[in-house]
């Protein structure tokens, strides 16, 4: 099949563990910094625990010597993949975006992989204490086998990114709610995942025109306890 490490299913869209920092540096001028940093990465736990994925977050406020014990970000339910995270340049506010998948891992294309760009926010204390999260935003469901990297897996990929005012988040995420699955990819999928390859399909005109439609959505929200 593809060679990388999939999420949501085989021949599905890559993972990558790389986490996304961001500094509460006090921009434009510095003047009312606090250097917290803050970092995100999925994880699914010592155990590689498959369906348990989570964005896990944590903060430092001495440069990065010692680092909070990590606090899950993940709204339950979720399956949470390619994390970004932003704080405010005063080191209040958290913002961060993650690709939300609602299904299972799965072994076969027959079956939906779902999935979703969500928002959060928490607040942040002395300390670099991290609060509770809460969702800003849930965007459409789409289905990951509907989109396209090449024509032996999907495209969902670490294009999610969040920056931070000292009233609002803005983030972006990768974004499936117009692609369309075509069931003659997802045959040729399945007959990788089988081990017995059929011939390729020809997308142009085997498949729905809207298959591989993905999007990069944007959103901003204030923050929600100023």
């Amino acid at each position: 099949m593809s060679g990388r490490i999939v999420f949501d299913g085989l021949a599905g869209t890559r993972t990558d563990s790389f986490p996304s920092l961001s500094i509460a540096n006090g921009a434009p001028t510095g003047s009312d910094a606090t250097n917290t940093l803050v970092l995100t990465w999925p994880d699914a736990g010592a155990n590689n625990q498959l369906n348990q994925e989570r964005a896990l977050v944590q903060t430092s406020v001495n440069r990065g010597v010692t680092w909070s014990a990590p606090v899950n970000a993940t709204q339950a339910g979720d399956r949470a993949d390619n994390p970004a995270v932003a704080i405010s340049p005063n080191g209040t506010d958290l913002y961060l975006v993650y690709n939300g998948y609602l299904d299972p891992f799965r072994t076969t294309t027959a079956d939906p992989r779902r999935m979703q760009g969500v928002a959060r926010h928490a607040d942040v204390g002395s300390g670099g204490a991290v609060g509770s999260f809460t969702t800003l935003h849930r965007g459409a469901v789409g289905d990951a086998r509907g989109s396209t990297r090449t024509l032996n897996r999907e495209l969902i990929y670490d294009y999610q990114f969040a920056a931070a005012t000292r009233s609002y988040g803005a983030v972006v995420w990768i974004d499936a709610r117009d692609a369309t699955v075509c069931p003659a990819v997802n045959a040729y999928r399945q007959s990788l995942i089988d081990g017995s390859p059929i011939p390729p399909p020809h997308p142009l005109t085997d498949c729905p025109p809207e298959f591989g439609n993905t999007d990069i959505y944007s959103g901003s929200y204030l923050d929600p306890t100023p």
